[in-house]
């Protein structure tokens, strides 16, 4: 199953969108169920880093909810391709304003 870019859940959001709130959350509920279907026992987590709290997302999540210094690493892809989309309003000139900390 792929989680990120998921068909059903695209149409999940395209009902939504479309003002269908009972569709849409009909559609969400087929894939959170095969969702839970296939990871019952196998490993969802796309995160490379070596974490306590790989797979965890629930406690992973109110973490870096906590202290609100960045995104947890499996949705840095995911926002990346977002702020390009926006970087592109300006030819992408924030680049010369940035660098990326030590650490990465």
């Amino acid at each position: 199953m792929k989680i990120d870019g998921n068909e059903i859940e695209k149409k999940a959001m395209e009902a939504f969108h479309a003002g269908n709130r009972a569709e849409g959350l009909r559609i969400q509920e087929e894939f959170a169920s095969l969702f839970r279907e296939e990871y019952k026992e196998k490993d969802h987590c796309p995160c490379k880093k070596a974490c306590r709290y790989h797979g965890n997302c629930k406690e992973c999540v109110a973490i870096h909810r906590a202290h609100r210094e960045h995104v947890p690493n499996c949705m840095r892809p995911m926002l990346n391709e977002k702020i390009q989309l926006l970087s592109q309003l300006t030819e992408h000139t924030i680049s010369f304003e940035i660098s990326p900390p030590k650490e990465v």
